[in-house]
């Protein structure tokens, strides 16, 4: 998969220096579409290395919130104790904010060190770090991290600040998807009674493979970001919006789990609706079931929508269709 991901980067980037003309990617997908020899499998790891193509290295990081920095004055037996808790092998090295990253740092370095060692500070032991910006494309800094042996690399925004991290791991996973634990029981669908607990980080093109849903374009690049730029507001947990484009049935992105003020965890799950007789019934009345003029909604004659819980509740009473105790 790799080999042909740096076959495909080096023609979409040869020139006329290699002996031939420059070739664009629709040029490379219409050779690929004409090809005879390649089979299926082949033609569908080539799309999808020019679908990563198109996507920016920033799409894919770990944000800065949630990347372990290590201080460079940190002793190493500390940082170690540190390291011990997050389960990463890499970690960025700070001199200050982090916005001041001098390198990083090696799990085995810290493990491997004299024993009693204290006067050992991180910074002594601190490799060079590879740094990228935002904007570089997936595939390009795939091919480059693999050509000079990098595992990770800073990713830094158009202002020189740190904007996340992005590791080998990470561009490979764009290519061939998300590698789970065999072990890991398969997610059900999303539905009524198993909504789909997304995290909040998931990028635009992750969240539409996963769900089939798109979300529109807007200043944000993840579902998180989504649902914030909805909400007009800092969210809290039990906000909920609709996704749009999911007809016939609606869905709705809850906020199930905040860390700090960034959205950790959401569900997507249906936005459950029945229809309502144009005429109230005699029970409905009875119920005092408040509808639109008409009985309709959005026109003339068009049945009225109500959320099916909230009819339940007004029409059975309160306490109806809600689970019993198990005593």
């Amino acid at each position: 998969m790799v080999r042909v991901a740096d076959a495909t980067s080096a023609l979409l980037r040869a020139g006329p220096a290699a002996g031939r003309e420059r070739i664009s990617e629709a040029d490379l997908r219409d050779l690929v579409a004409a090809n005879t020899v390649l089979d299926r499998d082949e033609r569908r790891i080539i799309a999808e290395v020019l679908a990563a193509g198109s996507r920016l290295i920033r799409e894919v990081m770990v944000p800065r919130p949630d990347v372990t920095f290590l201080a460079a004055g940190l002793s190493l037996e500390h940082a170690a104790d540190l390291a011990r808790a997050h389960w990463h092998t890499r970690f960025p090295v700070v001199d200050g904010t982090t916005d001041d990253v001098i390198g990083l740092v090696w799990l085995r370095d810290l493990l491997h060190r004299p024993p009693n060692d204290r006067r050992t500070t991180v910074a002594d032991v601190t490799r060079e770090i590879k740094r990228l910006p935002g904007s570089k494309r997936v595939l390009a800094a795939l091919s480059e991290m693999r050509r000079e042996g990098q595992h990770l690399a800073l990713v830094v925004d158009e202002y020189g600040g740190t904007a996340g991290i992005v590791t080998l791991e990470d561009l490979v996973e764009e290519l061939v998807g998300e590698v789970r634990d065999g072990a890991r029981p398969p997610e059900p669908p999303p539905g009524p009674s198993h909504p789909a607990e997304l995290d909040g980080r998931l990028n635009r093109t992750d969240f539409a493979e996963q769900t089939g849903l798109s979300l529109p374009d807007g200043p944000y690049e993840t579902v998180g970001g989504f649902v914030m730029a909805a909400l007009g507001r800092l969210p809290v947990a039990g906000d909920e919006v609709p996704v749009p484009g999911g007809e016939p049935m609606g869905w709705v992105l809850r906020v199930l789990e905040l860390d700090g003020r960034r959205i950790a965890r959401v569900a997507l799950h249906p936005s459950v609706t029945v229809a309502v007789p144009a005429q109230p019934s005699r029970a409905a009345r009875s119920a005092d079931l408040e509808l639109a003029p008409g009985g309709a909604v959005g026109g003339r004659g068009e049945p009225a929508r109500v959320p099916a819980e909230q009819l339940v509740r007004q029409v059975a009473g309160p306490g109806a269709g809600e689970p019993a105790d198990a005593g």
